[in-house]
């Protein structure tokens, strides 16, 4: 391989024969199957003067190529989820060639068979809930008319933050109960931290960002409880289903990380 070039990796999967064929990924580039002591790695041939190390610094900076980066990599890891058990790989991880990435899989084998072990037949769901505003009446001014117009608005102000706090009290405490129910169906779940209201596209404020393994028998089962625990000062959405993002990954140590329900 050329010194100009990287090996760009997206999933690691078991070598369980060829496929998906056909798959175009990041900045167009074909996608190809590297197999190796039971495992196979979908990658393909990057620039480096695209995604060398002082390039990315500059363009993850870029959001248009992130996200047109970003949804060529996911474009991949589904395509070869659907065919089978997938560990993703972290949006632009590469390689200075094939045999690094050899070296990754000699390394790390015991992880990513354990990965590919827990995520067999299930799939990857986001569940988001926002406070509804509006549940909570504002308390009554205690001096009514008496009040001279500035400090009544003053009085307003107050009585309308208050109801937006304990708007979201309410909220939260419902997006708890909500995690709690989805637990009992999920084999395991993770909230994720509450995205800014630019990234979530609503204006509402965000309670709940919450990511859950499910067996894919169960997954009627884990819509229900989204029906019945809907409403009450929030809203819900469901998300997904997905290759396992947040329960594939491996730590610094080589150990595949865990999720939580915390």
């Amino acid at each position: 391989m050329a010194t100009d070039q990287g090996v760009y990796l997206y999933a690691v999967t078991r070598d369980e024969g060829e496929g998906p064929d056909g798959l175009a990924g990041v900045a167009g580039a074909p996608v190809r199957r590297l197999a190796h002591r039971g495992l196979a790695a979908f990658l393909s041939t990057v620039s480096l003067a695209e995604f060398g190390e002082e390039a990315l610094r500059r363009s993850m900076e870029d959001l248009a190529w992130l996200e047109e980066t970003a949804r060529a990599h996911h474009r991949v890891v589904e395509a070869v989820a659907a065919l089978r058990p997938t560990a993703p790989v972290r949006l632009v991880t590469v390689y200075t060639g094939e045999a690094q990435v050899r070296e990754l899989l000699d390394e790390r084998h015991e992880q990513f068979d354990a990965v590919l072990a827990r995520v067999a037949g299930r799939r990857e769901w986001g569940v988001k809930a926002y406070a509804v505003p509006g549940g909570t009446e504002p308390a009554a001014d205690p001096q009514g008319a008496t009040a001279t117009p500035g400090a009544a608005y003053l009085n307003r102000r107050r009585a309308a933050l208050r109801s937006r706090e304990a708007d979201w009290r309410r909220a939260a405490e419902h997006a708890r109960a909500v995690h709690e129910a989805l637990m009992d169906v999920a084999v395991v779940g993770r909230c994720h931290r509450a995205q800014d209201p630019q990234l979530s596209g609503r204006r509402e404020q965000m309670v709940l960002n919450g990511a859950y393994l499910v067996d894919d028998a169960r997954a009627a089962e884990f819509a229900r409880v989204i029906e019945d625990v809907a409403d009450r000062g929030v809203a819900v959405e469901l998300v997904g289903p997905w290759a396992p993002y947040s329960f594939a990954a491996l730590d610094q140590d080589g150990e595949a990380a865990r999720g939580d329900a915390s």
